[in-house]
């Protein structure tokens, strides 16, 4: 339970810089029951899952929320949108923002753009940043997608030190459709229209909620002692179609698998909110999950390789156990995978996710005949945490 624990040493020749095409030839380290790993491609996911499983997807889609500012006196400003606050109101990162003072306005700037005032009103206390007003109409991120497209810039993670006008597609998922993110759910990333269809067609279930990922992406965990470890609330919808997939997939007997991290925070922040009870929910959640953590509704998941010390790596640690993965993580890089945002992808089978960390329904079966064969038996399993 301590923060530095969860630390490990990565090469920066490790931080991929570019997505390899097609979207799913990305790597996949996958997972087995007794803690070692296969080498395969994301497209040979569609191979390790069965007919009737449910992937769970978020369809989040990243804003241009990058924007370009300059102050009265001529100095630069970079100002990152994190959510609106109302009334044409939105809290945003400022680079720099220690100058900017109430009732100051600034002027977006953008090629072929006129310049576009916008005031800022004060002091954002839990971010750190500055409230920025808008006109008041757009106090949505739908209503202010069409302003972004025009004077922002997708705000790709500061490890990526090269923007691509590629980027503006390459950064959201094939299934993005609801505005609201400013970072991508990256285990998304690798699903090719292609993979999609393949999926689909051996039977494959794909359902939807929807986390627009925010201020909790850029905040590290930075304190050491993990007990008393607190995160920032994240918007999340789980309608009642998600929830019926759920349970229809677990009547038929077969496994709920979250693609990414936020699809996991999502389900599993809004069950934790009603007695462990998959509901249809609208609103904030932030739930910690870390190693200790029960899971309701995830079995199985299929992620990205994630920063040292981050709240993302305390959360695999709880299917995994912490020293599992690091030892995953080491063969990774000796192996070359890519890791972060636009690297490779870990592949967590419900059979590989530690016993004491299986949902109830799921804790006592593996989820199907092919995970029964590869599942260790419980001595062995009680050691791989």
């Amino acid at each position: 339970m301590r923060l530095s624990s969860y630390d490990f040493d990565l090469p920066e020749s490790r931080i991929a810089q570019r997505p390899v095409e097609p979207r799913h030839a990305s790597r996949l380290l996958a997972v087995e029951p007794d803690g070692s790993a296969r080498h395969l491609q994301v497209w040979d996911l569609q191979a390790e899952l069965e007919p009737g499983d449910l992937l769970v997807v978020n369809d989040t889609r990243v804003l241009k929320a990058r924007l370009k500012a300059r102050r009265a006196s001529g100095g630069a400003v970079e100002l990152l949108l994190l959510d609106p606050l109302g009334d044409g109101c939105w809290r945003a990162l400022a680079r720099p923002a220690k100058r900017l003072k109430a009732g100051e306005i600034l002027q977006l700037e953008a090629e072929n753009q006129p310049p576009l005032a916008v005031e800022v009103v004060g002091v954002d206390g839990p971010s750190g940043g500055r409230v920025i007003r808008f006109a008041s109409e757009r106090d949505t991120a739908t209503a202010m997608e069409g302003l972004l497209q025009r004077y922002g810039e997708i705000p790709l993670p500061p490890y990526i030190h090269a923007h691509d006008p590629s980027d503006d597609e390459r950064y959201q998922t094939r299934y993005a459709s609801r505005p609201g993110a400013v970072a991508a759910p990256t285990a998304g990333l690798h699903f090719s229209d292609a993979l999609l269809k393949a999926l689909a067609d051996r039977g494959i279930e794909l359902t939807r909620i929807t986390l627009h990922v925010g201020l909790g992406t850029f905040r590290p965990v930075e304190d050491e002692d993990l007990t008393a470890l607190e995160l920032h609330s994240e918007w999340v919808e789980v309608s009642p179609e998600a929830v019926a997939a759920v349970a229809a997939c677990r009547r038929r007997g077969r496994r709920v698998i979250a693609i990414g991290t936020t699809s996991v925070r999502s389900l599993e922040g809004v069950a934790a909110l009603h007695g462990g009870v998959l509901t249809p929910y609208q609103g904030p959640v932030n739930l910690v999950i870390q190693p200790g953590f029960r899971f309701q509704v995830v079995e199985g998941l299929l992620t990205n390789f994630h920063l040292p010390r981050s709240s993302l790596l305390l959360l695999v640690s709880a299917l995994l156990g912490r020293q599992r993965l690091l030892d995953l993580y080491a063969e990774a890089i000796t192996a070359g995978y890519r890791f972060f945002s636009y690297g490779d992808a870990m592949w967590i089978a419900p059979a590989a996710v530690r016993p004491a960390a299986r949902p109830a329904a799921a804790a006592s079966e593996s989820g199907s005949a092919a995970d029964q064969k590869k599942a260790p038996d419980g001595a062995e399993a009680s050691k791989q945490g």
